[in-house]
């Protein structure tokens, strides 16, 4: 797998929830400021709700931008057959038959990216999935949580 054109991949993406974001942020601010939003009496909020809902979302703006100078700086490299999985590798885990694909990215985890057809979920080293997966190698097998009880997953791959 390209990581580099799957980082590329990820950028995009983030930048694109960064547009939306400082969209939020700033249709949300106009709406803290506007005149019609002044408090009509003591018990009116809609003027502060919308500033509270603006600040929280020019800070989740703020974690994007972050994570994309991160995804920016990150410099990808191949994992060698053997090598345990770290920050910048793909790994591949299979769980009843079915293969699926994680990347294991610096930050903003949650991410889903197809890239050359298959499905990437970012995950990050400090996720719980994250914290099980950094140290294995392929071959391996982790127990993850399932609907009812923990699931096993063999590590197909790390790349």
């Amino acid at each position: 797998m390209d990581k580099t054109a799957l980082l590329e991949a990820i950028i995009r993406q983030l930048q694109s929830e960064l547009t939306l974001q400082t969209e939020a942020a700033l249709a949300s601010r106009d709406e803290a400021t506007n005149e019609e939003s002044r408090a009509e009496d003591k018990y009116d909020m809609r003027s502060q709700s919308a500033a509270y809902l603006a600040a929280g979302q020019a800070k989740f703006a703020t974690e994007i931008a972050a994570a994309i100078a991160a995804y920016r700086n990150l410099r990808p490299r191949p994992f060698a057959p053997g090598e345990a999985a770290g920050v910048g590798a793909v790994v591949t885990l299979e769980a009843r038959g079915r293969p699926a694909c994680y990347f294991i990215g610096p930050l903003h985890g949650g991410l889903e990216v197809v890239f050359d057809g298959t499905p990437v979920i970012v995950i990050t080293a400090g996720s719980p999935m994250g914290r099980q997966l950094v140290g294995r190698r392929a071959g391996e097998t982790v127990e993850l949580p399932g609907q009812t009880a923990p699931v096993a997953h063999r590590l197909l791959a790390v790349a």
